[in-house]
């Protein structure tokens, strides 16, 4: 897509353009302008060395050494990440770019068929913005792998609603920053490159439930995905999933107080899909403080599951490594995984 196709448009007016590329997007796409749900995942082909990785900035604004630490990193490894034409700007506030300029990154990297994956920089706000301006058909006609996390989990679920698995993973700072044998950092690049495949074994939590199940999984930051309850993006609501595997959610967040937590989780409760899940990961809540209530937010979580209405027997884990932390290993959205929660161990893997 190129600035061309826009060239009469009133850009101060952003209404307008979003009117505009609703009519041009039904134009070109053949599918219906609705999502639907189908019984498997299509899953992006593994990279390559040489593959060309975009990337692109589609919330707030990114400090540009870790936008080009991050693709030192990738040229190691051996890609060749390109980086998107409005990645580094022109900022707009609090966002990376204009509204526009950041939809008109996402489409290119998603119609390039030479870009195997599309990283996003950063998270922070912004993404939710962006999912008015999609239909089913523009992410299913050429899938590519999606990475990110935080706000990112606003397009991993769009992603998910296309039916094509994502990753849930580090972005520009964590790549730039840390070590080449960071173990999130390699745990990424071997996703990549071995079809989204993983296999990671923690330490126990006082607070976990035992067991061993399976399922599909999917998740990511509770805020920005509570947000989504509703909509075609509702990656919570289990029930509307037509897939006979079962749901096993993850859920990670970032100064978000405990209370509010809290108050997801009920509303998981009222609209009928925690109960029917077949496990949950618990990952890193981070930078908030206690309250009168609740010393931890493990200590809130654990106080709910034992008065909610959620099975007893399902296998439940605390303080998974996923997240705004150093440790925050990639999981790839979308696919099928067995949990396998011990007394000395805890076991999260793909089996495909």
């Amino acid at each position: 897509m190129d600035w061309d196709d826009f060239e009469d448009l009133n850009f101060d007016e952003e209404e307008n353009l979003d009117d505009e590329l609703f009519r041009n997007l039904e134009e070109e796409k053949e599918e219906p302008f609705f999502m639907v749900r189908h019984k498997s995942m299509f899953f992006p082909a593994s990279l390559k060395k040489g593959d060309k990785i975009a990337i692109i900035s589609p919330a707030s604004v990114v400090k540009d050494e870790y936008v080009y630490g991050a693709m030192a990193r990738m040229r190691e490894r051996g890609y060749e990440p390109v980086l998107m034409k409005y990645a580094l700007g022109h900022e707009d506030g609090n966002f990376a770019a204009s509204k526009a300029d950041r939809l008109m990154d996402l489409f290119d990297a998603l119609e390039n068929s030479e870009f195997k994956a599309i990283f996003c920089t950063r998270g922070g706000y912004g993404c939710s913005q962006l999912l008015a301006n999609f239909s089913y058909g523009m992410v299913a006609k050429n899938p590519k792998w999606l990475i990110g996390f935080s706000d990112v989990s606003a397009l991993l679920a769009m992603w998910y609603s296309s039916d094509i698995a994502s990753i849930h993973g580090p972005m520009a700072k964590h790549l730039a920053t840390k070590p080449a044998d960071d173990p999130s950092t390699v745990a990424l690049f071997e996703m990549l490159e071995n079809g989204g495949r993983f296999d990671y074994t923690v330490a126990p939590h006082e607070y976990n439930r035992l067991g061993k199940t399976t399922g599909v999984i999917r998740g990511g930051n509770m805020a920005v995905l509570t947000d989504l309850a509703g909509t075609a993006y509702d990656l919570f609501d289990a029930m509307r999933d037509y897939n006979d595997d079962g749901i096993i959610l993850f859920f990670e967040d970032i100064a978000e107080p405990i209370y509010k937590i809290n108050r997801m989780l009920w509303r998981l409760i009222l609209s009928g899909s925690l109960p029917i899940v077949k496990g949950i990961i618990f990952g890193q809540f981070t930078e908030y403080k206690p309250d009168k209530n609740f010393r931890t937010m493990e200590d809130m979580i654990k106080h709910f599951m034992d008065r909610s209405i959620v099975p007893p027997h399902i296998p439940v884990v605390y303080n998974f490594p996923v997240g705004h932390t150093d440790l925050n290993y990639p999981i790839t959205e979308g696919a099928k995984v067995e949990l396998d929660v011990k007394e000395t161990t805890v076991r999260l893997r793909t089996i495909f």
